[in-house]
């Protein structure tokens, strides 16, 4: 266990992006609720996801990490679960086909509802009121009333989770993500789509090698790796009342861990020395990721490693670098030498998404996706460069035919932005701009693995 530390220790640090809630007894009231309930997820997942991680650092697999930008009570239903789990299925072979490398599978999912916001106010017109800070948080609604904190929504964001995962799990283990159905994982909007093509035909080559093992004697029913795949949730760490409520002793080793989800991160605005959520993070024995952006120096890196991970423990952290196309390369670069010159084992893994923000003509918040990839393009560069492993990538995204991101081969315009705008807060890639990211991160992975190839020669 961390020096000094238990479950509520983060209360003694500077929170940042934490509501205010005017009723303190209503709050300590729901944490108390919360406290009694069931783990969402189980302190033996969070050590296996470890495990897959720790490969992943060693150089041996690829971090997939992609969900909702902000979870919302509105749009909860089986079909939106479906769909994005479908879509990150859908990476994942491509991928793992690809590198053959093995895929670590985390959902941004039956979790992630508060949001940091660069400014606690927003204003329409002449009305200024309190931010939208996340449906667990307060309401998205321009009201004065629904941007009052209310301690309420965390019961429901855990009945949501619960939801959530129950359906994960049924899907991850019962026959949905057998490899024989590889061809039904397509969905219908994005058949037009190239890349759509480009993925039947590599189900094709999937549907025949999975022939052969058969009629060697294999059969894909009894063999786990084939009728299903490990799934794991994550969310940002940033609403610690209901962290610290949902956070359980292990019974089996009497560590700690947050039961909200298998992998929870720190945000950039969050990772400050002297942090509530550093704390509180340091403390837990889930795998964790911190985001390191331009703001981040190498030292300040180094104390924060030390911090969240002093016995330099494999698959613990992951660094999630979010610098922007035009930054990636100068940005990244210093902070890949200091962690490789300490030898801290991490998962370095890039989010293309944050840092390429822009605001089109017409008003709507938009990230354009030749941006996006040119950040991943960057991000594996610098790894080439220093002779490290580019581990892993995180988006928001969603299965759901939004026109949120433009460009890309469905070639999504300014003007396009409009018809299908659905997100709670950044813009979202959909299906078919997963898919052409997750073939050219193939072809960076295949580069990679060649490379090492030659040199081992």
């Amino acid at each position: 266990m961390a020096n000094n530390w238990n479950a509520n220790s983060w209360r003694g640090a500077e929170a940042r992006h934490l509501p205010t809630y005017p009723d303190a007894d209503r709050l300590h009231a729901v944490e108390q609720t919360l406290t009694s309930f069931p783990p969402l997820v189980f302190a033996g997942e969070a050590r296996a996801l470890k495990a897959d991680l720790a490969q992943v650092a060693a150089g041996k697999g690829f971090l997939l990490q992609g969900g909702d930008c902000a979870e919302s009570f509105a749009e909860f239903h089986p079909n939106n679960i479906r769909d994005t789990f479908r879509v990150l299925l859908q990476m994942a072979v491509v991928l793992t086909f690809a590198s053959k490398q093995p895929v670590v599978k985390v959902g941004r999912m039956a979790g992630q509802f508060a949001k940091p916001r660069s400014s606690p106010v927003e204003k329409i017109g002449d009305v200024e009121l309190p931010s939208y800070l996340g449906d667990n948080i307060n309401g998205i609604e321009f009201t004065a009333e629904s941007r009052i904190p209310d301690p309420e929504r965390m019961l429901r964001a855990y009945s949501q989770a619960a939801a959530t995962l129950n359906l994960l799990r049924a899907f991850s283990t019962g026959g949905y993500a057998n490899l024989r159905q590889v061809h039904q994982w397509t969905l219908e909007h994005i058949g037009k789509s190239p890349w759509a093509a480009k993925f039947g035909e590599m189900a094709d080559k999937i549907g025949e090698s999975l022939d052969f093992m058969e009629a060697c004697g294999v059969d894909p029913q009894t063999v786990p790796q084939l009728k299903g795949t490990s799934f794991y949730t994550s969310h940002e760490a940033l609403l610690l009342p209901y962290e610290e409520a949902m956070t359980r002793q292990d019974s089996l080793t009497g560590d700690w861990y947050d039961t909200s989800a298998h992998m929870l991160w720190i945000g950039d605005r969050t990772r400050f020395e002297g942090s509530a959520h550093v704390e509180y993070l340091r403390g837990v024995n889930n795998p964790i990721g911190m985001k390191c952006g331009p703001s981040l120096a190498p030292d300040a890196l180094l104390k924060m490693l030390d911090t969240l991970n002093p016995a330099r423990e494999a698959g613990r952290i992951t660094l999630i670098s979010r610098f922007g196309h035009d930054k990636v390369e100068a940005g990244l670069a210093p902070l890949v030498r200091a962690v490789k010159r300490e030898g801290h084992p991490v998962v370095w893994s890039c989010d293309p998404m944050h840092g390429n923000v822009i605001k089109a003509d017409n008003g709507y918040k938009t990230r354009p996706f030749d941006r996006i990839l040119s950040e991943v393009k960057g991000f594996f560069a610098v790894h080439r460069a220093e002779g490290t492993h580019a581990g892993g990538i995180h988006i928001e995204m969603t299965g759901q035919d939004v026109t949120e991101c433009t460009g890309g081969a469905v070639a999504i315009t300014q003007e396009a932005l409009a018809d299908r705008y659905h997100t709670h807060c950044d813009p979202r890639l959909n299906a078919a701009q997963s898919i052409e990211l997750a073939f050219l991160l193939a072809e960076m992975l295949n580069l990679e693995r060649s490379e090492k190839r030659a040199e081992a020669a």
